[in-house]
């Protein structure tokens, strides 16, 4: 059994992938920032550190908006011989510490966010979250992103859900993934890539779709569209999930999720 992002990764999609980008509506929103070239710390980290910054910032208790970094810290203490070095100790230090959009706050999200691979991966994939200081051209990209988030939401929102998983939805196949955000009619994902939507970020959406719709969250009856926001590229990228031929929609359920 996979997660969603594990499985996606083995399928090879036809040419264009399952939804062709070419069928996106994009939308370009306007700050005038232009964010810093260069950054420190892997982009997986800052992806996270928006992520769950933007959720707390708009509202979110700590320990929800961090939950999956917490369970991290947990698994890693499962595995660690030296009970005096708590992993779960320092991230709960470390998140009693955020405050808001500022530098140590900023700093303690990216610590946080790399006790994330131990509960989604497995702890092989671990580095000492002490090595991970985000620098200040880094952090000030994670300011703005989390900024345009938030000036996102005001637009596109409200939230109905967030930090959802799919119970009732997994299979054989796929026993783990969690969703990002649902609002009104729209099941988004963030992404903080430098690059276009890939066939990959269009897929796990769908995936995350129909797995909604075979879960217990009632929400997803009404989500009329699947939505990608780049904090990053400060773009915006929707589709009608009624222009997803059913053909898609059934080969995706039986050969990629295992329905």
């Amino acid at each position: 059994m996979y997660s969603v992002t594990k499985r996606i990764s083995m399928i090879k999609q036809p040419r264009g992938g399952y939804i062709n980008k070419k069928e996106l509506t994009i939308t370009q929103l306007e700050d005038g920032i232009t964010l810093n070239e260069s950054e420190n710390i892997h982009a997986s980290l800052v992806g996270l550190a928006v992520d769950y910054m933007t959720r707390f910032m708009m509202g979110a208790e700590r320990e929800g908006a961090f939950s999956i970094s917490l369970k991290g810290a947990m698994s890693l203490d499962l595995f660690t011989a030296d009970k005096k070095q708590s992993a779960m100790k320092n991230a709960v230090k470390l998140l009693s510490d955020i405050e808001g959009i500022d530098k140590k706050s900023i700093t303690n999200a990216c610590k946080l966010a790399g006790y994330d691979v131990c509960f989604r991966a497995g702890i092989m994939g671990y580095r000492p979250v002490e090595e991970i200081n985000p620098d200040a051209d880094t952090i000030e990209n994670i300011m703005t992103m989390i900024n345009r988030s938030i000036s996102f939401w005001k637009e596109y929102g409200p939230i109905t859900k967030d930090g959802f998983t799919f119970e009732g939805g997994y299979t054989d196949t796929i026993s783990t993934g969690d969703g990002d955000y649902l609002a009104k009619d729209t099941l988004w994902d963030f992404k903080v890539s430098k690059d276009e939507p890939k066939p990959k970020y269009t897929l796990q959406l769908l995936v995350y779709y129909i797995m909604g719709m075979h879960s217990v969250h009632k929400e997803f009856k009404s989500i009329k569209n699947l939505g990608i926001y780049n904090p990053r590229m400060n773009k915006v990228y929707t589709v009608d999930i009624d222009t997803i031929s059913r053909s898609v929609i059934d080969e995706v359920s039986k050969e990629v999720i295992g329905y």
